[in-house]
This record gives structure tokens, C-alpha cells and sequence, in this order.
């Protein structure tokens, strides 16, 4: 695992993107076509933001959705879906080859096969990703099922994270933070020729140090991130501050 740390959010966001779509660059010289995992939350703002400038074919690249909560409207502020076509997929210059939303108002399991079968059959070149504050990779809140081959399942959501999305401002009240949701694998994650993973910001400052440091575990899902061939760290400075 590579860690870079930086003083500002803007300057890491900027590397991270800059990594990422290195990586982009090379899958699309090689093949003329690439794909590519996106990840939502208050980590991914800087990231995203810079990613959608840079020069990229994208016509020729594909996108998955990471995970999304279970009975939540794309009205609602908190919906993925809307994070990402409002944040990112509407905001490029040209439109993606495909993006492969999860639809959380339909029938999770079924939701779950759909967009698997399709993953299942695409290699991924780069996965933009988070840590929680849980210490979870996606929605996979720790003990993380490790062994499952599902490329997407259901999940519980557990205190901690419904805490997380409550405090970040996306949900009134802790009531209104969905108990479910829909996640890809922590072993799909992994399949994923490069890993780009950005968490910023004090509160995720132990979760880093035991996803970095600490051994690999169900109980920190992220650790797993340690034994990846090309896994990328971005950190700001108070998130590295127990390193």
C-alpha cells in the first residue's frame, strides 16, 4: 500500500484524481476501453471534482456504482444515485461508454444480480473508494464478510456508520438512516487492478491507522487494503495524525 499525506483536502483530492486517471489512461491505451468503480460521501467531494476535469476519454469508459441504501428515494439527499449524477456523471464533457447505477427502490436481491452479472464479466481498472469511520470498505461495516465471491449483497448497516452519514449531514435524525443497504463485495473490490482510496478529515484518523497499520481483520474491513497489489492511500494531514 502506497500512502501519500497532504496538507489540504483540494491537494489531495487533485493527486488522487491524478492517479486514478493515470491509471485510466494506460487501460485505454492498451485495450481503447476501460471501467471503473466510483464511491460517494463526504471523502470523495475534492477527488470527484478534479477527476471530471481531467482529460479522459470518456466515451470509452465504463462506470459501476459502489453501494446504495436500501427504500431510499433518488429524491432524497442522501441517495447515492443523485450524489453521483449530479457530482460527477452529468458533469463530465462528454457522456461515459455505460454506468451502472443500483436502483435501491426495487427489489434488493434482484438489484443485486442485475448489475452483478455485468460486473462479474468486466475487468476493473481503477476503484475510487472511501474508509469509514467504522473502519468499512464500502458498505461492508466490520466483522466484513471477506470470503463471499457475490460480486453485490445486502447488508446491515451498523450504529456506527448510520452515525457517520447522520453526523456528515445527510439525514435529519438518526431514525430517518436507513438500517440496509446495497454493497459491493470486499473480494469484488479487490479484484480491481488499481485501488484508489481517499479519506480525509480528523474522525477517520484511527480508522486510517488501523486500516494502514494494524493487522487485517473483518473487524477493520479496509485493512484488506493492505495486501492489494496497487493500492494508493490519500490522507490529509489531520487523518494521518495517529500514523
Amino acid at each position: 500500500m502506497k500512502t501519500r499525506v497532504f496538507g489540504s483536502k483540494e491537494e489531495m483530492g487533485a493527486a488522487a484524481a491524478a492517479t486514478g486517471a493515470q491509471r485510466l489512461h494506460e487501460a485505454l491505451s492498451e485495450s481503447n476501453s476501460a471501467a471503473m468503480i466510483v464511491a460517494t460521501g463526504a471523502s470523495q467531494f475534492e477527488m470527484l471534482e478534479q477527476l471530471r476535469l481531467l482529460d479522459l476519454d470518456w466515451t470509452s469508459i465504463t462506470g459501476f456504482h459502489l453501494d446504495e441504501y436500501i427504500g431510499l428515494s433518488i429524491e432524497h439527499p442522501a441517495s447515492f444515485r443523485k450524489y453521483l449524477k449530479e457530482r460527477f456523471v452529468d458533469l463530465l464533457p462528454f457522456s461515459l461508454k455505460e454506468f451502472y447505477y443500483l436502483d435501491g427502490e426495487t427489489d434488493p436481491e434482484g438489484e443485486c444480480q442485475r448489475v452483478g452479472e455485468i460486473l462479474s464479466k468486466t475487468s476493473i481498472d481503477v476503484a475510487f473508494v472511501g474508509i469509514g469511520e467504522n473502519g468499512h470498505l464500502a458498505f461492508n461495516d466490520p466483522p466484513a464478510d471477506f470470503e463471499t465471491t457475490k460480486p453485490y449483497l445486502q447488508v446491515e448497516l451498523d450504529e456506527a456508520c448510520r452515525n457517520q452519514q447522520l453526523g456528515e449531514g445527510w439525514f435529519s435524525d438518526i431514525d430517518s438512516v436507513p438500517k440496509q443497504a446495497i454493497s459491493m463485495s470486499v473480494q469484488q473490490i479487490m479484484k480491481s487492478r488499481t485501488i484508489i482510496c481517499t479519506a480525509p478529515d480528523e474522525r477517520k484518523a484511527e480508522a486510517v491507522r488501523a486500516a494502514i497499520q494494524g493487522p487485517v481483520s473483518p473487524d477493520i474491513p479496509a485493512s484488506i487494503l493492505q495486501t492489494h497489489p496497487d493500492c494508493h492511500m490519500f490522507l490529509d494531514t489531520p487523518s494521518a495524525s495517529l500514523l
